[in-house]
This record gives C-alpha cells, structure tokens and sequence, in this order.
C-alpha cells in the first residue's frame, strides 16, 4: 500500500478546478494506483477486431501493466482474456500476434485452453483428483475481461463494476463513427504493423498534449516551420507535395489554432477541430468523393468529408486522427516511461491514394522517426526533469477557466479545458470505489 492507498481525500487535494500537483507526473506511488484504479476502471483500448480475423487468431496487448489477449472466437467474436495461466501464472501467449488455431496451451506445464478460456486439458489430471481443486479459482480457466467491441474497436475493462462502454464514452464516439464512415463501405482495417517507440515521460504528459493547440507555433517551429520556409516562394497554386501539404499547417497562427475549437464530454474525452482542423486543406480527390456520394448520398458524404478532427482522445489511452485514419496509444511502462503505438488503418472501399496519404502522415508525425513527434517528445522530457525543481510545486492549468466546468462543452482551441477535463475523470477514477 502506497502511501496514498487508503487517503481518498489527500488523492483529491492534488487535483483543484485550475492547476494540478506535479506528484501527478513523478510519484512512483500514484503510478501503481493508477494502474490499479484508472487503468482497470476504465474502458481500455486494445486492439481492433481486423488484427484478429480468423478463427483462433489472437493480440497480445497491455492494460496498464497488465498482459491480455483478444482472440476471435467459433462464433465470430472478440473476447479479451487474461494473459496469465491458470495453472503458475505464466504468461500463456507471447508473441505479439499469432493464430492459436483451437486451443491456447502454457508453455511451462502444457495446461490447455479454448479459445474462451476455459480449461480444455491438464497432463495426468487424475493428480488432482480429491484435492479441492474442482472449488478453486483455477479450475475456472483463463479469466475473461469485460469487453466491447465499436465499429472494430475493441475495448475492455479490468473492473469487474461500471458503466458499459457506450455509457462510458457517451457522444464521443461519433468521432470513431465519423473515421469509419470515411470508408465508402463503413469499415476499417489495420494496414501494415505498429511504429512503437519509447517516450521519457509520464503517459499523462503525452495525453495532455494531444489537444493543447497553444504549443504548435513554439515546439513545431523548427521542423514544421522549415518546411514552410522551404516552400514559401512557390507560387499560390503550385501543387502541393503530400509531406509539405501535412507538415506546414503546424505552424498555423494562435488564431487558426484558437478558432478550431474544441469540445469535451464527461469521463476525460475529448476531441479538438469542431469547425476546422489542419487537415481542412488536404486535397480533393474526385474519384473518392463520387464513391462517397453513391455509398451515403450527396448530403451525407458531405458531413463525412467536411468533419476533419484533429485528435480525439478517448480517455485515457487512446487517440484517433479520423481525418487520416490513424491512431495512437499509450501504454504506461513506469511513472516516467511511456511506450507509444502508432498504427494506420486501410479504408476498404477508398482509392490507394488514402492509405498512401495515412500512411505518409504515421511516417512524419507519429513514428519512431519523425520530425514533429521528436519535438513533442523532447517537450515532455524537459517537463519529466522539470518538474523535479523545487519551488512551486503546482501546474497551472487556469487558460479560459472562468467558472465551474462540467459535462459536453464547447470552448476555443486554445483554452486548457480539455486537460482540466481529463484531471476530473482522473481524480474521479482514483478515488471513487468501483
């Protein structure tokens, strides 16, 4: 028990209506509350049923620092189990990705498992026999974990307690309707594998910034901002290449930032862009709208194609780019180490020239190599040491705060609403039983 454990209260002190405690950002103690309160509690990304298509076929992932698996079930479902034999704990399945086929077997003792977990085999089982074992929590199997599946989107919580994820992510999930719907068909699917790096920060740092539009114009001047330098002579109607029609908009002014806006929901969601998003400018292709038109009529197609979101945060790992259908995840390692996923999704139906444009925008902003993520992370790194100064110890979230926050609201792109959202649905989840 951490020193926080039993103090529902001092939890609820590092968190006031406009500034936060950096104990929030370094305390080892919180971390491990937080992944047994915030992480189990929460409905949590895991993988998207296109990873699984067959039969058997199975994800390895993290909740929190916790191993699970998602598997396609006989009957065409996902279900998300436990990584964890029954039997010692092992961990049943290490790899990545991988088909199963019928059964999931532990490395260590060849205990055997349907695909839903339940126990299929044990070697010389007639040992158990008298034992208790029949009563005890191993005869269940591999335990399942709640879980949901939206659009392909596959969630699950670790609480056995709590709302069901619709309940839980609310009027947000349009954004995941929109991203979906810019497929002709309405559906998605992962294209290619995952870009993981490691970021030197707390997850939190990286979840803050996804809808903060005040640090563009400073973090991004020297990769976004020599882009534009390079291509400021061409002339007004000179074609744009794909790298320069996605990296310019970074630097946009306060007041393009400013005038996007954004909205929050209950439970620390999130999304930025509800009138225009860097992404407004993308070039048309003709081809895809007509598809579009035919799929979901002129009107339809229209909403679809003029809904450009920058980021959507669904609270408190995941973070989809509708407009480019891409995605990123944060999965917590330490209250100072974050691994970071970028995957890109194929819009079936929609012209080769999308998933070039997606994947062309994982590549320079979202991946291992980029020129724009680099200067976000080397933000949260100097934020990470920072905050280890004495001093003031209180982060200042006060931008356009002026009374009390609470449910779906709008605000400017600017104003620091989003992360004064997300610290509610924190302090909510740390402390509130499940």
């Amino acid at each position: 028990m951490t020193r926080w454990g039993d103090d529902p209260d001092a939890i609820r002190a590092l968190v006031r209506p406009d500034a936060v405690h950096r104990d929030v950002y370094t305390d080892p103690g919180l971390f491990r509350l937080e992944m047994e309160r915030v992480f189990a509690r929460a409905w949590i990304y895991v993988g998207h049923a296109s990873q699984v298509p067959e039969q058997g076929d199975y994800l390895t992932a993290e909740i929190g620092t916790e191993p699970v698996l998602m598997i396609r079930q006989p009957d065409g479902s996902v279900r998300v189990l436990r990584n964890r034999c029954a039997h010692k704990g092992a961990r049943i399945v290490s790899e990545r990705t991988g088909s199963a086929g019928r059964f999931l077997r532990c490395p260590y003792h060849n205990w055997s498992y349907r695909t839903d977990g339940t126990i299929a085999a044990i070697p010389l089982r007639t040992g158990y026999d008298g034992t208790g074992f029949a009563a005890c929590e191993a005869a269940s199997g591999l335990r399942a974990v709640a879980s949901e599946t939206y659009r392909g989107f596959v969630f699950a919580r670790l609480s056995d307690t709590g709302p069901d994820a619709a309940a839980y992510f609310g009027d947000s999930l349009s954004s995941i309707d929109y991203m979906a719907d810019r497929s002709p068909v309405g559906e998605l699917e992962i294209a290619g594998g995952v870009l993981r790096y490691l970021h030197d920060c707390n997850w939190k740092l990286f979840v803050e910034n996804l809808n903060d539009s005040m640090h563009p114009m400073a973090a991004h001047a020297s990769s976004a901002g020599t882009a534009k330098e390079l291509w400021a002579d061409q002339p007004a109607d000179a074609a744009k290449p794909m790298a320069i029609e996605q990296l310019v908009p970074f630097v946009g002014s306060y007041d393009f930032f400013d005038g996007m806006g954004v909205r929050v929901f209950p439970n620390g969601h999130s999304f930025s862009g509800v009138h225009f998003s860097i992404h407004s400018g993308y070039g048309a292709v003709p081809e895809y709208d007509a598809a579009m038109e035919q799929a979901y009529g002129a009107e339809r197609a229209r909403d679809i194609l003029g809904t450009v979101r920058h980021n959507t945060v669904y609270y408190p790992s995941l973070t989809i780019k509708g407009a480019i259908q891409a995605i990123r995840v944060a999965r917590p390692v330490a209250v100072d180490r974050t691994v970071l996923e970028s995957w890109t999704f194929r819009p079936r139906g929609a012209p080769d020239i999308f998933l070039k444009r997606n994947v062309t925008y994982t590549r320079l902003i979202n991946s291992p190599l980029s020129v724009v993520g680099h200067d976000d992370q080397a933000c949260y790194r100097l934020i990470q040491e920072g905050l280890a100064a004495g001093g003031n110890p209180w982060v200042s979230l006060h931008r356009d705060h002026r009374g009390p926050e609470d449910g779906v609201m709008t605000e400017n792109g600017t104003s620091e609403v989003s992360m004064r959202n997300q610290f509610r649905a924190w302090a909510a989840l740390m402390t509130d039983a499940p």
